[in-house]
């Protein structure tokens, strides 16, 4: 009886059109007690074809042992191009014992689903599931997620971006990444062509008649910016915005009044119920804050040649007989003083139209810079360096989480490049500019607590949760809730109870190294997984953070701005600190020039387009989620988020204004823009 095994092994080329290439291919078979040499798959004369298969005779001894892994390597051929590869799987037909029968083959498959190139050396794919650490049946693959992880931290490093911010990922050019890490985004056809013809102008805008011509062509097909143009300066409106706007994360319910904040009960009467008192309404939870404390004393910027100014506002709101929001007091500034008036709905209306615009002033700077670039942005990145650098492909974590974080690195480091950069956006036009970045960065980082990212905590905390109104409130516990029962029933598959959890070395390296390189212990992160329940619940935040919380304050933030008077990206007059010397004329000369405010607008229009190749939330590309026990895991939660799309799609064919941005249908699985 001869000792020589025959393998059968076929190997599988992906079929999109640039997956072939001209390289040579080398491989070997790993088994737990020896190995093949490395034997060529494609012969002289020949390529590996987009969608094709080639299929070889590997010979082994006896002695190779249980088949582990599959060894490949890519060579470049002298005269061609040296083209990336992508490996759909490979597949090992071994001889006898194995199938259904006694005689009949094991056909082994070794998923791949990556590009590869010639020079990255030796790639193993390794047979077997998904496992934890602790669940490895040889100790040849279990050295293998060490080597794994060794060689991923030695190319995925840190990088401070701000001081006493979440760190970056170490990059000097996106090539850096390689092809596995980088994405291309394919954006609709988009029509800049009435933003574009003001870009020369820097002048401030003449009147509002002028503003709303320039409107009529560049907003008025958005029915949402119409919306608003005709109801900006309604007080019910300004609440709304708190509520559902792109920046529905700061309003909150008080009940005590800010020591700095100098309104008096009596002062307040007229704009509470009959018969009540701020004492009253205080008590009953009817009183809310949006409070701008992160900006007070940031350096403003100069915008072509003249200095912007910024605010620190703090408003407070009362949640009236009927369910609306409504203004009833805003302090610019944050050191209470006789320069520094209350405004209240009864003063002229001019200076009361200029108090909130003010406010939105300042929302759209803390909106930018903390609700969408800190909270989702690099929060994203902080997971994704974190779990390239300590979980491996093998752990089912990683697999589950990397479809949601993989394109963070990609779309900040051009952020950081553009629009974070000098010329950029913020260094041009926008109020918080260069120097005011880090400042607002670190303290909203040093201020940011772990609760805040939990959606049922959040809302609750915040007291919006019951709102009738806040629709943001709303679609986010039904999308969250969703989420985590999706993740419990993962996490369920591969950890039997809370001491698996614990025993998990890899995934408390995991988040060991986004506190190290996140937040302090006093943010309420944890810092180290107890239970199922803690574990779920993190990686719940997590794909929420990336996918729904992004699509709530991206998508939505060219709506709001189209109209640019209710999102001012900087105003160029200080804030007043007298009542009754603002007329409406004096309106325009606190905002920004026309310059401005097309640029702001150019890059919000691009920002805020979904591209034509983005995958829905919960919607997997990637070949491990197409096992059966997986594939219904997947089934169910997406079944749930279309029941989802299609509530929230029947409540807002009944409102005035609907809130579609937390649609399931419209969440994109990752921040990609």
């Amino acid at each position: 009886m001869s000792d020589v095994l025959e393998f059968q092994v076929t190997v599988h080329t992906s079929p999109g059109p640039t997956c072939g290439t001209f390289s040579r291919l080398w491989l070997s078979l790993i088994g737990s007690v020896g190995e093949t040499p490395p034997i060529s798959v494609t012969e002289v004369g020949r390529c590996l074809l987009p969608g094709s298969t080639c299929l070889v005779q590997v010979e082994a001894n006896a002695r190779l042992g249980r088949l582990l892994s599959v060894r490949l390597r890519l060579e470049a051929q002298t005269g061609f191009p040296d083209l990336d590869w992508h490996c759909s799987r490979v597949e090992v037909c071994s001889p006898g014992g194995g199938g259904t029968g006694p005689e009949d083959p094991k056909v082994e498959v070794f998923l791949c689903d990556r590009w590869l190139r010639s020079r990255d050396g030796d790639v193993e794919l390794r047979s077997g599931k998904m496992c934890l650490l602790k669940d490895e049946t040889e100790e040849q693959l279990k050295q293998q997620r060490i080597k794994q992880l060794q060689h991923q931290q030695t190319i995925i490093r840190w990088r401070m971006f701000v001081d006493g911010a979440p760190h970056c990922v170490d990059l000097n050019s996106l090539s850096d990444l390689g092809p596995n890490l980088s994405y291309t985004h394919r954006s609709p056809p988009i029509n800049l062509h009435y933003l574009k013809g003001f870009t020369g102008r820097t002048q401030a805008w003449t009147s509002f008649r002028e503003l709303d011509m320039f409107f009529a062509l560049c907003g008025s097909q958005n029915n949402v910016a119409r919306f608003i143009q005709a109801h900006w300066k309604d007080d019910w409106y300004f609440g709304y915005q708190c509520l559902n706007g792109p920046n529905p994360l700061l309003l909150r319910r008080i009940h005590l009044l800010p020591a700095n904040l100098s309104v008096t009960s009596d002062m307040l009467r007229p704009f509470l119920p009959e018969g009540s008192s701020l004492e009253q309404e205080l008590q009953k939870g009817t009183i809310y804050l949006l409070d701008y404390e992160v900006l007070d004393g940031v350096p403003a910027n100069q915008i072509h040649g003249k200095q912007s100014y910024l605010s620190a506002p703090l408003c407070l709101l009362h949640l009236n007989q009927q369910g609306q929001l409504l203004p009833i007091a805003i302090q610019l500034q944050q050191d209470p003083g006789p320069l520094n008036p209350v405004f209240l709905p009864s003063d002229p209306r001019c200076d009361w139209l200029l108090a909130k615009m003010w406010v939105h002033s300042a929302d759209f700077q803390v909106h930018q810079l903390v609700s969408h670039y800190l909270k989702t942005h690099m929060m994203g990145e902080l997971f994704s360096v974190a779990t390239l650098r300590q979980l491996p492909e093998p752990h089912p974590l990683h697999q589950l989480l990397m479809p949601h974080v993989r394109t963070s690195m990609q779309i900040n480091f051009q952020a950081r490049a553009t629009l974070l950069n000098t010329d950029g956006v913020f260094d041009k036009v926008v109020g918080c500019g260069l120097k005011a970045l880090p400042v607002v960065l670190s303290r909203a980082s040093a201020r940011m607590r772990y609760r805040s990212l939990c959606v049922p905590d959040d809302v609750s905390d915040r007291g919006v949760d019951k709102l009738l109104q806040s629709f943001y409130a709303q679609d986010a516990l039904r999308v969250w809730d969703a989420l985590q029962r999706f993740v419990v029933r993962w996490v369920d598959l591969f950890y039997r109870g809370d001491d698996d959890v614990q025993q998990d070395s890899e995934v408390q390296h995991w988040i060991d190294d986004i506190n190290t390189h996140g937040f302090t212990q006093d943010s309420g992160f944890p810092q180290s997984f107890q239970t199922k329940a803690e574990l779920s619940k993190f990686i719940t935040m997590t794909i929420f953070t990336c996918s729904a919380l992004h699509a709530a304050v991206n998508f939505s933030q060219l709506d709001f701005a189209l109209w640019m008077p209710n999102c001012p990206p900087s105003m160029l007059r200080p804030p007043p600190q007298v009542k009754g010397q603002v007329t409406e004329d004096d309106l325009l000369s606190y905002l920004p020039d026309v310059n401005s405010t097309c640029r702001v607008l150019t890059s919000l229009t691009l920002l805020s387009q979904p591209a034509v190749n983005y995958v829905r939330l919960c919607h997997y590309k990637e070949a491990v989620f197409s096992g059966s026990t997986l594939r219904r895991l997947v089934e169910d939660v997406q079944a749930e988020l279309q029941a989802i799309s299609e509530k929230i799609a029947e409540r807002n064919r009944t409102l005035q204004l609907p809130y579609p941005y937390l649609s399931p249908e419209r969440i994109e699985n990752s921040v990609a823009i």
